[in-house]
């Protein structure tokens, strides 16, 4: 995790906070992006970006292609600079570039890449949000946990999401009450689960019905890996795994008839930055 008091340096700030790619501005979308996963900034800082990634990782379209070029990742290592090392000044700038009547009546995706990776930048984007009612925010999510205890109970009126399959809190998921996305092998797989595609538009994922289907993508060794699973049913299979890891790590200790648990080593920042790279 980065250290707090630190400052970033030999990374500028963008000019300009939000942008738009190809398939954003077809639809009239802006984008704000974080490094995908974790980043390992200049001055040696590391930074968890998705806390609650974990067979997402393994497909993450932000992890491929563009999102690999030097100025492409310069300019997220930049926005994650800002976030850490001023939210405050962040929180103020968003909030000015927001108020040029281009944005009025128009819709915002909080991460094209990245996540709500803590408390204090996920109130900050609440503040946002409140200060600028003339825009949509709307925001695919794994921070399950964060969400239901910070969001929920008093949501900005002007902010929509969806809570994406694929991470280590799909289990604090309802489908029977929340908006869900499933990464899905191709489209006729979300038809034959009766779910709605979102590939006409990336706003169906909160305008459209509540089960939401994402076709993966068209990426051979993405789809190697998710051989033919909806990404909630590798999940699933990850989380099994590691459940028959905790019960083979409980032992009994000599004389009680009682059971404890050896801790599992957990991956650190560096660890996830190393996979991130």
């Amino acid at each position: 995790m980065s250290l707090p008091g630190t400052k970033l340096a030999n990374v500028s700030r963008p000019a300009r906070l939000l942008t738009q790619n190809r398939a954003m501005r077809a639809i009239g979308v802006w984008n704000w992006t974080l490094p995908a996963l974790a980043a390992r900034l200049p001055d040696g800082r590391t930074q968890v970006t998705c806390p609650a990634a974990s067979a997402c990782a393994q497909i993450c379209y932000a992890r491929n292609g563009t999102y690999r070029f030097p100025a492409v990742k310069a300019r997220h290592q930049a926005n994650l600079a800002f976030v850490l090392d001023d939210l405050p000044g962040w929180e103020t700038a968003m909030i000015r570039e927001l108020s040029a009547s281009r944005f009025t009546g128009k819709f915002i995706r909080v991460h094209d890449a990245g996540d709500f990776f803590d408390d204090p930048y996920t109130l900050a984007w609440c503040r946002v949000m409140r200060a600028c009612p003339d825009v949509t925010f709307y925001a695919y999510t794994k921070e399950v946990l964060r969400f239901k205890r910070l969001i929920e109970p008093d949501p900005p009126s002007n902010f929509l999401w969806v809570y994406s399959y694929g991470g280590k809190e799909d289990a604090h998921i309802d489908p029977s009450r929340d908006r869900v996305a499933d990464v899905f092998p191709d489209t006729a797989a979300i038809t034959t689960a009766g779910w709605s595609s979102q590939e006409a538009s990336d706003l169906l994922a909160v305008l459209g019905p509540r089960l939401v289907g994402v076709p993966a993508n068209n990426i051979p060794h993405f789809l190697k890996r998710m051989d033919g699973r909806r990404l909630s049913e590798w999940q699933a299979e990850i989380d099994a795994d590691r459940a028959r890891k905790r019960r083979r790590h409980l032992r009994l200790i000599p004389g009680t008839g009682s059971a404890t648990t050896t801790p599992l080593s957990r991956p650190c920042a560096a660890d996830i930055d190393r996979r991130a790279a």
